[in-house]
């Protein structure tokens, strides 16, 4: 790729609309606006500042639209280069045409798929945790998600990093230094140990970082909510409530579901994939085993669980309740989700409008005083009258939040992406060597904090040398 080229494209996205912004990057943007918006013999436009012309093909003369134009003389754009913009009507007809006129200057082309934030990032103009943001703002479909895409956008994810790769390059400015000077007691004493805390005090950071029990990762993506329970409980009809539409078929014949239907969701500005399984039970019918199997499948993988019961079935005794409850919900999760307290797991009891309102009282009552120990957080819901639902929704958004954070917390932004987890992984081992061979081998041990300060850099996309030299001039006094 040849930066040298001028590059355009339509940046407003396809489709009819009132306005299409067509952008142009690169040495010839300003020959492109000034001869197609009529400003051969002038110079371009003040910088940022909107100018309506009248936009022509440059090779017939003919008026193709009349929109505004802005010029970005570079450094200061979005792509540190020479740029300009045509904010046109949005009309196919209408972008075809201006689109098909820049083509036709010489020197200028279409851009490639994401090749103006290509270009900031090689002028410097964004890292790539910024880059990886503004991909995922683009692509954010809830608020949540909006939210952690522009707050790692705006830089500061990017920023915990570049800190952790400056106190790393110093470490390694000193540890080097210690190497090449110390047989000429031109370092002073005590330097070892300081990097020794310093990379101590690092290494307990990026752990702590890494144990977030991949909530970033989980809003970026969405939550797998799995709706699982025994046959009839309402579960097809509990997953046709929270989307509002019939998107599974509802039965009185037991084992109507026999695959997983999944539908998406935004639940409090959370992105949620839904999924309703076949109801859990040992069946004859070699199909519906092949259900059960794909459900408990799903259960395994389910980031936070609905198990639905049907609550007729539930003991006369209504102080036997809870521990019945436990063991339904023992016979549903894997047992590293059983623990009331993990938040992976909300418990449905449906079919409250076939409870006698007398006996629904006292069934709260008795859970109220066992749910606190012993079990989840748990809702009376009818899926026919819709009674407990919102309910249900608030239940739903505690635990989403739970799952994937505040994106708005005044805590350091959240881990994102798999790619970032695998690289601080890496500088966590590479620390780890470091300590391994401090007393043994301090030029293995350098190069241990040399691949750490290498993995932070992979995520940013921004490490070199002579920083490392720039810091042992600076930091050290070579031959006092």
């Amino acid at each position: 790729m040849c930066d040298a080229e001028t590059i355009f494209a339509l940046s407003s996205g396809h489709g009819r609309c009132g306005v299409a912004v067509v952008r142009v990057s690169g040495p010839a943007s300003s020959a492109a606006l000034r001869t197609m918006a009529g400003l051969t013999r002038a110079p371009p436009p003040p910088p940022r500042r909107a100018l309506l012309r009248t936009i022509t093909d440059p090779r017939s003369g003919e008026v193709l639209d009349r929109g505004l134009v802005l010029w970005f003389p570079g450094p200061h754009s979005f792509t540190g280069e020479d740029s300009a913009e045509f904010h046109i009507h949005g009309g196919p007809a209408v972008t075809a045409a201006v689109l098909h006129a820049l083509g036709s200057l010489a020197g200028v082309r279409p851009a490639e798929a994401g090749e103006f934030t290509r270009r900031a990032f090689h002028a410097g103009k964004l890292d790539l945790t910024e880059v990886e943001g503004l991909g995922d703002l683009i692509h954010a479909e809830t608020e949540a998600q909006r939210r952690q895409a522009l707050r790692q956008m705006s830089g500061e994810l990017g920023r915990l990093y570049q800190d952790w790769s400056h106190r790393l390059k110093r470490c390694l400015a000193h540890v080097e230094a210690f190497i090449d000077f110390s047989e000429d007691e031109l370092i002073e004493d005590g330097v070892l140990s300081k990097v020794d805390g310093w990379v101590c005090a690092l290494q307990g950071e990026v752990e702590g970082h890494l144990k977030d029990e991949r909530r970033g990762e989980r809003l970026r993506s969405g939550v797998q909510v799995v709706i699982a329970g025994a046959t009839n409980a309402g579960k097809s009809s509990l997953l046709n409530a929270l989307c509002q539409r019939p998107a599974a078929i509802v039965s009185p014949v037991a084992g109507t579901t026999r695959d997983v239907v999944e539908t998406a969701l935004d639940i409090g500005g959370f992105p949620v994939l839904l999924s309703d399984t076949a109801g859990l039970r040992d069946g004859a019918d070699p199909v519906e085993r092949e259900g059960v199997r794909r459900a408990r499948e799903r259960v395994q993988q389910a980031d936070l669980t609905l198990v639905v019961m049907d609550s007729t079935r539930l003991p006369p005794d209504l102080q036997q309740a809870p521990a019945l409850l436990q063991d339904y919900i023992s016979s549903v999760l894997p047992p590293q989700d059983q623990d009331p307290h993990t938040g992976r797991c909300v418990l449905v009891l449906n079919k409250r409008d076939l409870i006698p309102e007398r006996r629904r009282g006292e069934l709260e009552r008795a859970l109220a005083v066992a749910a606190a120990p012993s079990l989840p957080p748990w809702c009376l819901l009818s899926c026919h009258t819709s009674a407990g639902l919102q309910e249900l929704l608030v239940l739903l958004q505690g635990s989403l939040k739970a799952l994937c954070g505040d994106p708005l917390s005044a805590g350091p932004p959240s881990l994102t992406q798999a790619r970032h987890r695998a690289h601080l992984q890496q500088c966590v081992a590479a620390l780890v060597q470091y300590q391994r061979f401090r007393d043994r081998d301090l030029a293995l041990a350098a190069e241990g904090v040399r691949l750490a300060l290498c993995s932070l850099g992979r995520i940013t996309g921004r490490v070199g040398a002579e920083e490392i030299l720039d810091i042992i001039f600076k930091d050290f006094c070579i031959g006092k």
